[in-house]
């Protein structure tokens, strides 16, 4: 689970470089939350809500955001999932989330449904409700982290969940009410019109991994001046259009409080050439990255030294370099090691240079040393930039990366098992105890009272567990929860968290 969870950062960063264009209105950076809900224990499940959020989590890289993928989230999860959101989100960013899976209105309310949803009955709303992730509320998050733009994507128009022969069904509906009383700085897209249900294919024939409306809103935000006014009116005459063909009634629809036009996949033509006239008028404001063109401005002025990450794996080390302009080509090669190597192509069009784009990543061994890693660049004009210096450390990288994981799958510290009484797992915080210095843990208590001992940090295999290596404990039976809470290896100590143990397995 921490291995698909750790999808949750996407590597390629790719801000705009907006120099010459102080007219124009950008977020600082792009954030983006995709869920996909499939594996449901108590209503129907899903065949292909992972898989939409898995296209759009792509998509949205190739659009510079860094995403965070999360799947089959039951509420537990799907609350620490947002937190982790919250904190990645600054003021001036533009913030989007995306959802496929069961949703649920209840008096004009949205409801998104986790995982482990209870199956109800009528006169059981309130059981709905409090199990399930109230849509505004995610709305009232991003105001108050004062994001610039937010985008809220619903393929969750489905039949009603809590449907069964022989009963009635909770009031509400499996299609989600209109979101009409938007914040100003809003847009929201819904896979299909009120009271309306979406297709997840539209025949057996239909091998398509991704649902009608995904797989074609996907692709209309890769097309570059379109605005998200544009894209979302493509998408509702394309899937309209496809569901006439077999019959069904499906017209996504959206709500639009946005000031400026935002493109997520550059801006209109005549809004980049206004830009570059400074004589003129100031051109359209347009609230996102980046433009289709970039003005050639003095070398001095266009450079900019790549960042990279680093991550630490079985076989060694994943370098991933994020460059604010534009790339034709990247190379490489250690400080004093000889020839600069090419890094090649992925298969992915870049949108704002409408070429291939360079693999932004590298290898290194697992017993590499601490080094400078040297990168230069093609720009856009095809003037080689760099070389520039990146400092590898990698005990310190090997920290940060860890730490990074522990945050992000903090649902994951413990799990509990039912076999010969009751045991605590702990095997995720063994894994990646190298970032960590202490942990702190409290049985039936709010308050960690007790060190759990972590075995030590071997650096040459930091992730393996070997035999012997302390793994769980045994519980009283009656326990009912634990409380942990981390200290890290720089002296930062996370939030405390509760895991209960009716959350078990009987395996």
């Amino acid at each position: 689970m921490a291995r698909r969870l750790f999808r949750i950062l996407a590597a390629l960063g790719l801000a705009a470089s907006l120099s010459g264009f102080a007219s124009v209105a950008y977020a600082e950076k792009r954030v983006a939350l995709v869920v996909g809900n499939n594996d449901y224990k108590n209503v129907p499940k899903l065949l292909k809500a992972v898989n939409d959020a898995r296209t759009m989590g792509d998509t949205l890289k190739q659009l510079g955001f860094a995403v965070m993928v999360a799947e089959n989230q039951n509420r537990q999860q799907f609350s620490e999932t947002l937190l982790a959101f919250d904190k990645a989100i600054e003021p001036g960013d533009t913030a989007f989330f995306f959802y496929a899976g069961h949703g649920f209105e209840i008096a004009g309310q949205n409801f998104l449904l986790p995982t482990d949803v209870p199956a109800a009955t009528e006169g059981q709303e309130e059981l709905v409700r409090d199990a399930s992730i109230l849509a505004d509320r995610i709305i009232e998050r991003l105001q108050n982290k004062k994001a610039r733009t937010s985008i809220l994507v619903f393929d969750a128009c489905r039949n009603n969940p809590f449907e069964r022969a022989g009963t009635r069904a909770v009031a509400g509906g499996g299609g989600l009410a209109p979101m009409t009383q938007l914040p100003e700085g809003v847009f929201s897209v819904f896979s299909a019109g009120p009271r309306q249900t979406a297709l997840d294919r539209l025949s057996n024939d239909d091998a398509n991994p991704n649902s009608v409306f995904t797989r074609t809103f996907a692709k209309e935000l890769l097309q570059p001046g379109e605005n998200l006014v544009q894209v979302a009116q493509r998408t509702r005459r394309l899937v309209s259009e496809m569901a006439e063909t077999v019959k069904h009634k499906q017209v996504p629809v959206y709500f639009d409080q946005m000031v400026d036009d935002v493109f997520l996949s550059g801006p209109a033509k005549d809004v980049a050439a206004a830009a570059a006239r400074p004589a003129e008028p100031p051109p359209q404001k347009v609230a996102a990255l980046p433009p289709v063109s970039v003005p050639r401005v003095p070398k001095e002025e266009s450079t900019n030294a790549p960042i990279a990450s680093f991550s630490r794996h079985n076989g060694g080390w994943t370098v991933v370099f994020s460059f604010a302009d534009p790339t034709l080509g990247i190379s490489w090669r250690m400080a004093g090691g000889g020839d600069f190597r090419e890094t090649g192509f992925i298969d992915t069009l870049d949108p704002r240079t409408r070429k291939r784009m360079p693999n932004p990543s590298i290898e290194l061994p697992a017993d590499a040393q601490s080094g400078t890693i040297e990168v230069r660049y093609v720009d856009q004009s095809g003037d080689m930039q760099g070389p520039f210096p990146i400092k590898f450390d990698p005990e310190a990288a090997l920290i940060r990366d860890q730490r990074k994981i522990l945050d992000m799958t903090a649902t994951s510290w413990l799990s509990f098992r039912e076999f010969n009484g009751l045991l605590v797992y702990y095997t995720h915080l063994v894994s990646y105890r190298c970032a960590i210095r202490e942990v702190r843990i409290g049985i039936d208590t709010a308050v960690p009272n007790q060190v759990l001992k972590m075995p030590a940090c071997d650096m040459r295999d930091p992730s393996a567990i070997t035999a012997g290596m302390p793994l769980y404990m045994k519980l009283a039976p009656a326990t009912q929860f634990i409380s942990v809470e981390l200290t890290y290896r720089d002296g930062s100590v996370s939030e405390i968290k509760s895991f209960r143990t009716a959350n078990r397995s009987n395996n």
